[in-house]
């Protein structure tokens, strides 16, 4: 009869040794010495090395300026700056300009307003696109994301990493773990059926 209490004490272990594994991804946290080799969690061990590759990730496949600007050249972004421009000149000829020139502002009437701000519109759509584009060459230059994400990787405390890491696959590490249940149940149960006709 002990014999088929046997498939459950295989899942158990089956599960324990996937739990285990899993554990020793981030634990121990801090390197232990045993003697022959050195003990320590797979993403504490490899932080330094994880930042590097998701810095470079993050700046060839995620993101980028380049990206950015690319992003803003679209005709809606376009349009949308200058219809917030539009309302910006509205308001100055219509507002400030009047409070700053009060005596020059007498003589003009909404047709020379228009006209203003229609040549002034004209002047920096021409201008624009190349002043987005000057904007964001020096700060591809300047702005270093791939250094910026691996400094903020490399700086996360082994606790802090253990929790982001499980916030986004805690779901596939429990799978993990009854999987390794599962294949030691079956696993037990193949070794009664051998049993069986040996």
């Amino acid at each position: 009869m002990v014999i088929y209490t046997l498939p459950f004490f295989a899942a158990l272990l089956g599960w324990f040794t996937n739990f285990l594994a899993v554990k020793m991804l981030f634990h121990p946290r801090k390197p232990i010495n045993l003697y022959f080799f050195e003990l320590q969690g797979v993403f504490p061990k490899r932080q330094a090395l994880i930042a590097e590759k998701l810095g470079k990730m993050v700046v060839e496949e995620l993101f980028s300026a380049k990206d950015l600007k690319q992003k803003l050249h679209t005709p809606e972004n376009m349009n949308s700056i200058f219809s917030t421009i539009e309302v910006k000149i509205e308001e100055y000829l219509n507002n400030t300009f009047p409070q700053k020139f009060p005596l020059i502002s007498r003589f003009l009437s909404e047709k020379m307003k228009n006209s203003i701000k229609d040549e002034l519109l004209s002047e920096i759509e021409k201008v624009t696109p190349s002043v987005i584009d000057d904007y964001f060459d020096k700060l591809e230059s300047k702005l270093d994301i791939e250094a910026i994400v691996r400094t903020k990787v490399a700086a996360l405390s082994s606790e802090k990493l253990e929790n982001l890491i499980n916030s986004i696959i805690s779901k596939e590490f429990r799978f993990i773990e009854i999987v390794g249940a599962v294949i030691g149940f079956l696993i037990g149960c193949f070794q009664i059926l051998l049993m069986q006709f040996v």
